[in-house]
This record gives structure tokens, sequence and C-alpha cells, in this order.
């Protein structure tokens, strides 16, 4: 008999991408595991529902008021029916038809805790972002892995961990590396599956790439107290990063295409990583929404909160 695994996709506003993300699912292939997709769903006003409920979609809701990413996810955790919880943002597609079972695998065959897979840029993807992507999840697997690098744009649970281990609810971001940590702890493994890949669409300002590294590294200050990030870190960090995609540019032949968009990508990164390592304090309503809804302006998520 086939065991379940549910798709978790957190929403808000995914219009863009979430009929070929569903349509994507729902062609998957697998020997071991039926499938289904479960939304979550934080206060869409654009056809997000209605393409749910066009590919049968299991819907569950948050409030705007109690969303962080820890909260969504726990929230569709518990709603999902799965043996197996399957993560995957709503501006990620798979690249074929054997995504989720390659995935999901280890969880059923090698007692593995969590993995995550493969992400490559397409469409919108910045120049730097792809290079991040090729550093992060490059193409040989890690069944297990050595640290607790995580990354729930494209990962698997099993749900019996996430019972014991329900993701961290007041961060603002990293949620998947701080869970990954705590199940290390425990004697759980994590592995990276390269071949479970998906396309990640960013089609981000150059304001909210600066908020989202700005609201990881508020985040990784608990998974990592001890890292310091200081200025003279800034400055280093910039200047290798752009020397880096300067060569990989000129490789790919693409130096005059993107040399605006590798400074500014760049710049961008590295200063939110800074000023994020330097806050300390809770998070006020308008921070909030800088940090938590990124992919809508203030003046929509303000007048849809009414």
């Amino acid at each position: 008999m086939k065991e379940l695994a549910s798709v978790v996709i957190r929403t808000l506003n995914e219009e863009k991408h979430l009929e070929e993300l569903l349509l994507s699912i729902q062609v998957q292939e697998s020997e071991c595991f039926n499938i289904e997709a479960v939304i979550v769903d934080s206060g869409s006003t654009d056809a997000t529902l209605d393409i749910a409920r066009k590919y049968n979609a299991r819907i569950t809701n948050i409030k705007k008021a109690d969303f962080t990413f820890g909260r969504s996810l726990n929230v569709g955790c518990d709603f999902a029916q799965g043996k197996y919880l399957v993560f995957i943002s709503g501006h990620c597609i798979p690249t074929n038809k054997n995504w989720l079972n390659e995935l999901v695998k280890p969880l059923a065959k090698n007692n593995i805790a969590y993995s995550y897979g493969r992400q490559i840029g397409r469409d919108t993807t910045k120049f730097s972002e792809q290079q991040l992507f090729d550093k992060y999840f490059p193409a040989q697997p890690k069944i297990p892995q050595k640290g607790f690098f995580c990354n729930n744009a494209n990962s698997a649970l099993r749900k019996d961990v996430w019972s014991k281990n329900p993701f961290d609810e007041e961060l603002t971001g990293l949620e998947d590396m701080f869970l990954a940590q705590q199940i290390i702890k425990q004697g759980e493994q994590i592995a990276y599956v390269a071949d479970g890949v998906v396309y990640h669409i960013h089609d981000e300002s150059w304001g909210q790439v600066r908020n989202r590294y700005e609201r990881e590294a508020i985040a990784l200050q608990k998974i990592m107290p001890e890292l310091h990030f200081g200025l003279f870190d800034l400055i280093k960090c910039y200047f290798t990063g752009i020397i880096k995609d300067i060569k990989a540019a000129l490789k790919c032949k693409v130096f005059f295409k993107e040399i605006k968009s590798i400074f500014y990508f760049r710049y961008n990164q590295y200063m939110g990583a800074y000023v994020g390592n330097h806050i300390h304090r809770k998070l006020s309503k308008e921070m909030k929404l800088k940090y938590f809804y990124p992919r809508v302006s203030d003046m929509d998520v303000t007048n849809n909160d009414k």
C-alpha cells in the first residue's frame, strides 16, 4: 500500500506560479507515495484560492495578524494527513515528474528525518542568486549530510519528527535551519537530495532582497548567537562576492548584461545581513509587515487587514 505524502504550500497572492506548481504536483510519478496538496493561505486577494480549488487542493487559513513562517507551517502540518510532509514555496516549480519521489525516498528508506532538494533559477532569478543556488545546492547529493543547513523552499520532513519538534513560531526566517539544528542534537539525520530539483523563481525588488537577508540575519542570532557580522565583514564579503560573480559572468558571457545587477544584489545581500545582525528587539507591527510580507506592498497588507 502506498503511503501518503502531503505537499504543504504557504500562499499569499501566489497566482502567478501556483497553477504551474499544482499541475506539476498532480503529474508526479511514484510507486511508493500517494500525494495530496495542502494550501495554507494568509489572506490572498488574487486568484490563488480559485486556482487551489481548481486542482482539488485542501485549503486551510491563517490570519495575517497571526502569521509567521513557522506558525503557518505548523498550521499546515497539523492539517495535512500524510505520513510525510513536503514543503515547497508557492513560487517554486518541480523540474520533473520524479521530484517528490526523490525528495521523500530517503525519509522512508534511509531513516532520514529531514531532507531538502536542489534549487536552480528561472525567469526573473537574479544572476548573483543563481551563484548562491550553485553554491548551496550542488549537483552532488549528501545522504546523510553533516551540518544543519536546510531550506524549506524545497524540503520534506517525517510527520512524527514534526509532532515532537514543531517549527519555532517566533523566528523571522530560517525556521528550517533551527529545526534541523534541534533534531540533529537529538540524534536524527538530515539529507541533501540533489535529484529532487525545483526552479526557484524570485521576483524581488532590491529592497525586498535586502529585507530577506535582514530578517534571516535576525533569525540567525538565535541559531548561532556567537556569529558576529561586523563592518569589516560587510566590506570583505561585498567585494569578494562581486569578484566571484564577475568571473562567473565573464565565463557565461553575460558580463555587460549582469554587471549592474551583481553590484546591487551583493550590496543589498550583505547590507541586509549587517543590519539584521545588529538588531536586538522585538518586532513592531510595521517591522512584521516588512519581514513577513515581502511580496506585497505595505499598503496592500494594511488595506487587507481591515
